[in-house]
This record gives C-alpha cells, structure tokens and sequence, in this order.
C-alpha cells in the first residue's frame, strides 16, 4: 500500500508539473488568451524562408523538436510575416566555438540581413575570438551593450532569451537577466551608434515593422519555443 502511495504522488506531481506549462513548442492555454504565437512548431518551417528568398534551405533542419543550422551554407532566415511592436521569446543552443544571432527590424534592402537591423549576439562566450570584446557576447546587442555575465551559459547548454520591442523601446533578457534596455533613436542610442560599427551604415534601425531574423554565421546552432506577441 505505501508503495501504491508513494506511485500515485509521483504521477500527482508530474501531472501538476505537465500542467504548470506547456511542452516544447506549444502554447499554454494562457498563453493563447493572451495572444501569442508560435512562429515554430516544432514540426515545420512554413513561417520562415531565407533572406531575399521564397523557400527556405535544407541545412536548416528540424532536430528533435528543434529548428536547427546544421552547416555553413544555410543561409540567414527570417519570418514571413512582420513585426512592429512585439515581445518575443525563444530558446537557443550553440555548438562550441559558434556564433549566430537574433535579428529584430529585418527588412531586405540592403545586401546583408544585418545592413539595417540591430541584433542580439548568440556565441559560446568560452572559445570564439569574438569574445574578446564585451558586446560581442551572448545576449548582448552587437557591438553597442554588453551583457553581464550572469545571464550566459556555456555552450551546449539551452538559453531564454526574451527580445521586448514596443514603441522603439528595446529591451532583452537572456536567462532572466536584463542584457539591454535602450529606446532606439534616443541621445544614448546615437551615443553608442555613434561608436559602434555601424556609425556610417544608413538607415540602420530605421525600419519600424520589419521580420524577426536568424542568423547563419556558420555554425551549428538550434532553436525552440519560438513565440511572439504583438503588442500596441
């Protein structure tokens, strides 16, 4: 009988774990109430195509549930559809010595994904030489605000990373920890424009609706629960 017990608060407690949140790829009921979207599902990649392109490459591969880069030739990759005020969330994972990145604002004038829109650094903070500089590490918005080391992992390891971008206001987290807060086009933001790469880039953050992009920077790199609200 106290076996029989011990079982049935076992199973108690992982039905209340189970209920607690949704799956990988899914959305909690409150989730839904609350107008989010999944931008992957873990099945398909019919919401994404690589840059200046209708389809999308076969070196991004669904993985366990996850979208993942599998080599160096898959191209950087967008959302179909647009974005303007939105919170997004996501988790990434990145191979050892990798480099990738989150866009947000993407739109396809330029040659590059990255030619007007800002990113949010993915890297393993250990082993690639672009660690050398603090705003090059992983939750970090390029070359403009580094992020504090208690929001990174090592590599292998799966990141949160949460990207709130309403009425020009960016703010970012990864792994709970606040990496960025800054309203775009602001004195501060033409401050660290001004002393980042991309000082001479025009129109660089101008676009105000543009895709959610992910980059291929060579690298093996996955990603999972990818969602988004629209916002007002």
């Amino acid at each position: 009988m106290k076996n029989l017990t011990t079982v049935t608060a076992l199973l108690l407690c992982s039905a209340l774990s189970l209920s607690a949140g949704a799956a990988d790829n899914q959305l909690t009921s409150q989730e839904q109430a609350d107008g989010w979207q999944l931008l992957f599902d873990g099945k398909d990649r019919t919401q994404w195509r690589n840059f200046k392109q209708t389809g999308i490459s076969e070196l991004w591969q669904i993985e366990d549930g996850a979208l993942k880069l599998a080599g160096k030739g898959g191209g950087d990759i967008l959302t179909k559809a647009t974005f303007e005020n939105f919170e997004l969330k996501l988790d990434w994972k990145i191979a050892e010595s990798g480099n990738s990145g989150v866009f947000v604002r993407v739109n396809e004038t330029g040659n590059t994904i990255y030619a007007q829109a800002p990113e949010i650094q993915i890297l393993d903070n250990e082993r690639h030489p672009d660690n050398k500089l603090p705003s090059h590490r992983s939750g970090s918005l390029y070359d403009m605000i580094a992020s504090p080391p208690a929001s990174h992992k090592i590599a292998g390891q799966w990141n949160q990373l949460t990207i709130r971008l309403q009425q020009d206001q960016l703010n970012v987290w990864q792994n709970g920890v606040q990496t960025a807060a800054i309203k775009i086009g602001d004195s501060r933001w033409q401050q660290l424009l001004s002393t980042s790469k991309f000082a001479t880039w025009p129109g660089f953050a101008a676009t105000k609706k543009g895709h959610i992009g992910l980059q291929d920077h060579g690298d093996t790199v996955w990603f999972k629960n990818i969602k988004i609200k629209e916002l007002k």
